[in-house]
Parts: structure tokens; C-alpha cells; sequence
């Protein structure tokens, strides 16, 4: 079949034949190595932006410590929780994602929340944010959706039909969007908004049993919110503000806090879970799983130069420890690539050489040499090469992680629509925001959405009425569009939806 000028191709000329869904092994993953596609769109968009982070640019971060206050030893191997009362010391990172280093800390926009461990065994990270959840499940999507937050490429400014066009498209995001709009979405500063792994990860312990767990940091300063009339001020008076509260509150001795909690499932409850507990646009739910809290982090020492602690720290979901390893979540297996990748290209090939990177509580003993930014001896003469003769390092075999079946057919899996993609940010509408919550929510949405086109106005309002009817009829009522035309197009399907609403149609 002879191709024409509107088909999708590689950077080599090469036609795609799937952009949306990442090429796995089953419906569930995990993600192929062979998916060149996927790996040349995340290599692209790592190397987008020189030398500034392309995602989460603007960012604070302090030193401090995580405490173990709970017997997790069942769980897990990892030895920096091997111990009630142990500590490990941490470097954590705070940032907004879409915007510019000159960015406000103020800006609607969900927040980074990193961590990193300095255990005996390695430096162990954790890359979340102050949400549980995010916009979309599969890494092929991460860059588009990053285009539509940052700016029009034409006109060079922010885009409300861009990034509402995208969201309309993209209804699993649902969930997140009515997190961000919401006053979560602008945390009052770092100290005052909790932290969430949002992927799944696997615990592992001695004996090789493993589990199922997601991390919640909750800010034990207590969780408060700016409304939108409160961080439009503050973006014009103060555009730092989170920025210098954080330092600022440290330095007078106040020294922040969050307690880690976890939620475990078994594989067995895996299987059976109603929610697919690797798909990070859902959370599983507290009465289902209840969080159980295992320990402290708290943030006590400033940075001493912002650039080589901050902006140099470099942190990856790849960097695990005996006793935590990766889950089939195809958003985390695109990230184990994507971070170590882009740090290799903003901060050089030996970035993990750099003070604020390097292990302090472990040996590194390997066969890496050379390249820009080399640190240290760079390994003298001893062996460069594995297996040698020459009593170089070994790997050991007792530090493997537990088997655990994938199968499937390798293709470009869809993962099929279905209402689970509208119940629970429904069940957060209806169930968990109170009254005032929904009136901002709906006035926060109502006040950016406005300047989109109407056919984007009300497929985005399609989607929110899926979620709930009352949820959909007020954002329609908001922008001033007919709420029987948004019912309407809301009982279409999704293709059915996308055409109704297409430029043109």
C-alpha cells in the first residue's frame, strides 16, 4: 500500500501504525524492548529542550532524612527499612512540570515530588507527584501531551485549544483533570501538599515472596490549597513563593515532615482487583487497601549552591535497591528509559559521578569508564571489561529480584474504553469533594476552558458529564453551551464522540 502525504512516519521515513498504544507482551504489559518507535519518540523528546529540564524545570530541594517506624521486613528486603528507628539520609526535590525556570510556583499545574535515598546498597529514587494519579497510561502519548502544556509552536504562548483538544482526546485523563482543577492543583508551597509514587512498584523480601505497593507522603504540616483568586495574586507578587517558603522555613528551624504510608496487594489481589492496579490514571481504593504508615521523611538542611544540589540533581525511577524492582505499568517502563536517558543528554554521560548524585552509603564498583565530565580515577587500571581474570567486580546472583509471569501476544495493545475510566473521577465528585470544592472546581474549569473552541468545549464536557451528570450539566452551564447538546454527545461513542466534534464537522 503506497503511502500518502498524511501518513505518520518515523524520523526515517517509515510509516507508524500506531501512535497511541505502546507495543507490549498482552493487553498488560510489560513494554518491549523492540518497540523502536517508542524509543526513538522518548530519545526525541528527552533532547528537546537545552540545557533546562524538559519537564519539571522549576524546583526546589533540601536535605534531610527518612525514619523507619514500622516492621516492613515481610515486605521487603530493602535494608534501609530493614529497622525501626533506622535512617537513611535523603535528597528530596519539589517542581512544577510544565513551566519554564522563570515559571510562577503558583501556576495550575500538578507538582513533582522526588526523593532521593542514599542507602547502603545504592542510591534509591522515588519520582512521583502531589497527585495519585496522572493524565494518560502509555508512555507513546508522554510527549504530545507535554507539547499541549507547554506553548504553541506558531505563536509561541499557552493554548487553551491545544491542551483542552488533547484532554477531549483523551479520556483517561478525566481523572487527573479533575485533580488539577480542583485546588489541589495549586498547592499552597512544597510544605503544605502531600506526595505520591502513582506507579505500582514491587516489594520483594527474603524469602521471595513479592507484593504490590504504592507510596503515599502525607505533609504533616497539614494539606492547604491556594484558590484561583489566591494564586493569581500570588503569581504577580510573589512568583517564587513556594521557592523561598521552603528555604526560608528551613532555615528558621522549621523543618518540614511527610509520613510515608503504603498500600500492598498481594498478586493474588491483583488478579482479582476490580481496577487494573497498574494503571496509574486509577487509584486503589483506602477501603480496599488501607494505607498502613511505615515511616518519616524530614527536610532539614538547605542547599549550600542551589546549582550544583538543585539543578543537578538527577533523579530516575530506574534506580531501585534489592528488595524493590519495577511493575507492568507501562507508564513506569517507558520512565525506567526515558529519565536515565535525558539526564545522560542535560547533564552529561557521568552525571552520576556529580557530589549530589553519587552514592554516599555504597561502593561503586563497575566496568563503566570515560566520557565527558569523567570524575575521580575512573576506575585506575584495573579491568574495563566483563568476565575478566583480573579479580574484577562480580555479579551476584542472590540479589535477583522474584520471577513473575507475563504473556501475551507482541502487538500494539488498545486498552479497551470503558466507564472505569469516568468512575473514579465521578466517585471523587461526588463522594469526596464537598460542596465548595465542586463550586471551584467548576469555576476553575469553566474560567480556563472558555477560551478553547466550542466544539472542544463540549467534547471536554462530554467527558465530564460521563463522569457524573451534575459534574458535565455545570461546566456546560459555566461556559454557556447547551446541556442537552453535551448529553448528547456524551452517550456517543468515543470515536463517534471525536467525529461529531472534529474541525469542520
Amino acid at each position: 500500500m503506497t503511502q500518502d502525504k498524511n501518513t505518520y512516519t518515523t524520523g526515517f521515513g517509515a510509516p507508524v501504525d500506531d501512535d497511541i498504544n505502546s507495543k507490549t507482551a498482552g493487553v498488560k504489559g510489560p513494554i518491549l524492548l523492540q518497540d523502536t518507535h517508542l524509543l526513538e519518540k522518548l530519545s526525541h523528546f528527552d533532547r528537546e529542550r537545552i540545557p533546562e529540564r524538559v519537564v519539571h524545570a522549576k524546583g526546589s530541594g533540601a536535605h534531610g532524612y527518612f525514619e523507619v517506624t514500622a516492621d516492613v521486613t515481610k515486605y521487603t528486603r530493602a535494608k534501609f527499612l530493614s529497622q525501626i528507628g533506622k535512617r537513611t539520609d535523603i535528597f528530596a526535590r519539589f517542581s512544577t512540570v510544565g513551566g519554564e525556570r522563570g515559571s510562577a510556583d503558583a501556576e495550575r499545574d500538578p507538582r513533582g515530588f522526588a526523593v532521593k535515598f542514599y542507602t547502603e546498597e545504592g542510591n534509591y529514587d522515588m519520582t512521583g507527584n502531589n497527585t495519585p494519579v496522572f493524565f494518560i497510561r502509555d508512555p507513546l502519548k508522554f510527549p504530545d501531551f507535554i507539547h499541549t502544556q507547554k506553548r504553541h509552536p506558531g505563536t509561541n504562548l499557552k493554548d487553551a485549544n491545544m491542551f483542552w483538544d488533547f484532554l477531549s482526546l483523551t479520556p483517561e485523563s478525566i481523572h487527573q483533570v479533575t485533580v488539577l482543577f480542583s485546588d489541589r492543583g495549586t498547592p499552597k508551597n512544597y510544605r503544605h501538599m502531600n506526595g505520591y509514587s502513582s506507579h505500582t512498584f514491587k516489594w520483594y523480601n527474603e524469602s521471595g515472596e513479592y507484593f504490590w505497593v504504592q507510596y503515599h507522603f502525607k505533609t504533616e504540616q497539614g494539606v492547604q490549597n491556594l484558590t484561583r483568586g489566591e494564586a493569581a495574586t500570588l503569581k504577580s507578587e510573589d512568583p517564587d513563593h513556594a521557592t523561598r517558603d521552603l528555604y526560608e522555613a528551613i532555615g528558621r528551624g522549621e523543618h518540614p515532615s511527610w509520613r510515608l504510608e503504603v498500600q500492598i496487594m498481594t498478586p493474588e489481589q491483583a488478579k482479582e482487583y476490580r481496577f487494573d492496579p497498574f494503571d496509574i490514571t486509577k487509584v486503589w481504593f483506602h477501603a480496599d487497601f488501607p494505607p498502613i504508615t511505615i515511616g518519616r521523611m524530614v527536610l532539614n538542611q538547605n542547599p549550600e549552591n542551589y546549582f550544583a544540589e538543585v539543578e543537578q540533581a538527577a533523579f530516575s525511577p530506574a534506580n531501585f535497591v534489592p528488595g524493590i524492582a519495577a511493575s507492568p505499568d507501562k507508564m513506569l517502563q517507558g520512565r525506567l528509559f526515558s529519565y536515565h536517558d535525558t539526564h545522560i543528554h542535560r547533564l552529561g554521560p557521568n552525571y552520576h559521578l556529580l557530589p549530589i548524585n553519587r552514592p554516599k552509603a555504597a561502593k561503586v564498583n563497575y566496568y563503566q569508564r570515560d566520557g565527558f565530565m569523567t570524575l575521580g580515577d575512573n576506575g585506575g587500571h584495573s579491568p574495563n571489561y566483563y568476565p575478566n581474570s583480573f579479580g574484577g567486580p562480580e555479579p551476584q546472583p542472590s540479589f535477583s529480584e522474584p520471577d513473575f509471569d507475563i504473556s501475551g501476544m507482541a502487538k500494539r495493545h488498545s486498552y479497551a474504553l470503558s466507564d472505569d475510566d469516568f468512575f473514579q473521577a465521578g466517585e471523587l465528585y461526588r463522594r469526596v469533594m464537598t460542596d465548595e470544592d465542586r463550586d471551584h472546581l467548576i469555576g476553575n474549569i469553566a474560567s480556563h476552558l472558555c477560551n478553547a473552541q466550542k466544539r472542544i468545549q463540549l467534547r471536554q464536557a462530554a467527558i465530564f458529564y460521563k463522569a457524573d451528570t451534575d459534574y458535565g450539566s455545570r461546566v456546560a452551564k459555566g461556559l454557556g453551551i447547551d446541556v442537552g447538546e453535551v448529553k448528547r454527545i456524551a452517550e456517543m461513542s468515543q470515536d463517534e464522540r471525536v467525529k461529531a466534534t472534529k474541525e469542520g464537522a
